[in-house]
């Protein structure tokens, strides 16, 4: 499928709360969270003003102009926290579009940004049983903590 990997535009900036929902991890069979979870605490360090720290960058995947996926990074005290210099990730793509490459291709366009701007190296936690984590592997990300259901992952940048 044809698709842009581009950086998020202004405007765009309130999606974000709609890929953070689809981001939340859903196991097969079980149903989805109310969409209001995404305003608990834990959920907000993602999306609230994102844009004003220098850490915050975001790219998106855009199908036939409509922008279908993100991937967004900042340094945060969210579940993948590793210190303060390191920026975690959130990731996510519209079902129907997921499996194509597009994360992929969204996250090595966030990892070269990453470099560029001189880190050092970037974090995602993620479960156990998402199938994103063998495209995490594929991309160089270590498994360095691991908690009941989700692992902490790596990604050295230098």
């Amino acid at each position: 499928m044809d698709h842009t990997i581009r950086k998020i535009k202004q405007s765009e900036i309130p999606l974000l709360s709609d890929f953070l929902y689809e981001a939340i991890f859903v196991p097969e069979g079980v149903a989805p969270p109310p969409r209001e979870i995404i305003d608990r605490p834990e959920l907000q360090v993602y999306t609230s003003a994102f844009g004003e720290r220098d850490s915050d960058i975001c790219y998106v995947a855009e199908v036939n102009g409509r922008v279908v996926g993100a991937v967004w990074v900042r340094v945060m005290d969210d579940y993948g926290h590793i210190d303060d210099e390191t920026p975690s990730f959130a990731i996510s793509l519209y079902r129907e579009y997921r499996s194509q490459g597009m994360g992929t291709a969204l996250m090595k366009a966030m990892l070269d940004e990453l470099k560029e701007r001189g880190y050092r190296q970037a974090s995602l936690a993620v479960q156990k049983a998402n199938g994103a984590l063998n495209m995490y592997k594929k991309l160089g990300f270590e498994i360095v903590d691991e908690k009941d259901e989700e692992y902490i992952m790596l990604r050295h940048l230098c």
